[in-house]
């Protein structure tokens, strides 16, 4: 059915607002020729909108006109709330998103209809600057959550970064093992070294590059619940003279340190803090010292407009997050720091399987995780940012980069 038909069709209650931002919304969706979906609007009406040549993808099932009035106001964020709110349905939510990521016409534009939103966005990115104060808190957001809901769907290690596959079928736990044993190899760890982890999660590469490597490792986080459960950890094994860890800010750490490694914290540092942290990894490493570090990454041609938008996950998931480009890390470090980039490769293809494995395990303990006292909203979110995030990496919107960084010194 034609869109504009099936919005004037629509019954008298839906208000003129709605009946505008449906008529605007669909006709930037009609524009699509990266996909085609199958839109059942909330009057029971069947709308095909995209490439007209392209067989439909997904259906989604749109049950509150709001849906139009979210996305005109704030397009892709609007879209988000909308499926948080139980307003839409898809049939597969993954390659819905990878259809809306490979079309970028809903994103916020200019205009007088998204005014608010931005504006509002706008307060809630200064609000959550990752000062010494706001980074904490940012921090415990999300990884204070509960420490049984983060068991509910990582590897028994609880890595909670992108593993590294032999295989597409290989296990989430024998994938997140070859990672960290593959960063302990490309770190060149020997017994005795004093090793720093910054963000060390739940400790699982702090007691492998212990237990394994004898190494002295020094852990540092702003989590308190996985301060908790990784010092437990580290009792269990029997490691708690070989590993430290601390409730600490990377700016604060101080000590001598032969490696360095970060694994997916750099994205809670911030642009304007970069900086700040490659200095103090800098005046952390020893002489001939090595850096790993590993992180999210967005393609060096979108960051500059990247990182002044604001999206989703950084409003709801990750407060303060900001994920970053190789140049601006390569920059960054050349301007403020004597290390030289050693080795770089990038590792994204294997975080779809990653989050393909813990959207899986999560789904699976959906009884399990309302037990914990999470409701259907927070569901229905974890599960959109799991899907969004599989796609994402799927299409290679995003990447995952990990660089070692070698320090000058005999």
């Amino acid at each position: 059915m034609n869109a504009t038909a099936a919005v004037t069709g629509t019954e008298s209650s839906v208000s003129w607002v709605e009946r505008v931002a449906a008529r605007v919304v669909l006709a930037a969706m009609r524009r699509w020729r990266a996909g085609a979906l199958t839109l059942i609007l909330p009057n029971g009406e069947a709308v095909e909108v995209g490439d007209p040549v392209r067989a439909s993808e997904v259906t989604v099932t749109i049950r509150d006109w709001m849906f139009f009035r979210r996305v005109l106001a704030a397009g892709e964020i609007g879209v988000a709330e909308s499926y948080i709110e139980g307003e839409v349905e898809a049939s597969d939510l993954v390659t819905l998103c990878m259809v809306f990521l490979r079309d970028q016409s809903l994103a916020p534009h200019r205009t007088a209809w998204t005014l608010p939103a931005r504006l509002w966005h706008r307060c809630l990115q200064w609000a959550r600057a990752n000062t010494l104060r706001g980074s904490r808190r940012n921090i415990v957001y999300h990884y204070d959550l509960s420490n049984d809901l983060y068991r509910l769907f990582l590897d028994d290690d609880m890595l909670y970064s992108c593993a590294v596959f032999a295989a597409v079928d290989e296990p989430l736990e024998v994938a997140q093992r070859r990672k960290v044993d593959e960063i302990c190899r490309q770190l060149d760890l020997r017994p005795g070294m004093k090793v720093l982890e910054i963000g060390c999660g739940w400790g699982a590469l702090a007691l492998h590059a212990a237990g394994k490597y004898g190494c002295q490792v020094t852990g540092i986080t702003l989590s308190d619940r996985q301060l908790e459960l990784a010092r437990e950890r580290v009792a269990a094994a029997g490691l708690a003279d070989r590993v430290t860890l601390e409730l600490c800010d990377y700016r604060c750490a101080v000590g001598c340190y032969d490696r360095i490694v970060s694994i997916e914290m750099f994205e809670a540092v911030g642009y304007e803090n970069y900086a700040a942290f490659f200095e103090a990894c800098n005046n952390l490493l020893a002489p001939a010292g090595r850096m790993l570090l590993q992180t999210i990454t967005v393609p060096d041609q979108r960051f500059d407009a990247y990182r002044r938008e604001f999206d989703w996950i950084r409003k709801h998931i990750f407060p303060g997050g900001l994920l970053a480009s190789v140049a601006a890390i390569i920059d960054s470090i050349r301007r403020h720091t004597d290390l030289r980039l050693e080795w770089l490769r990038d590792i994204g293809p294997h975080y779809a399987l990653t989050l393909r494995a813990w959207r899986q395990r999560f789904l699976a303990n959906l009884p399990a995780v309302s037990a914990l006292g999470f409701d259907a909203r927070f569901v229905r979110m974890w599960e959109l940012y799991l899907a969004s995030c599989e796609a994402a990496f799927a299409v290679r919107h995003i990447g995952d980069a990990q660089l070692v960084l070698a320090k000058p010194g005999t």
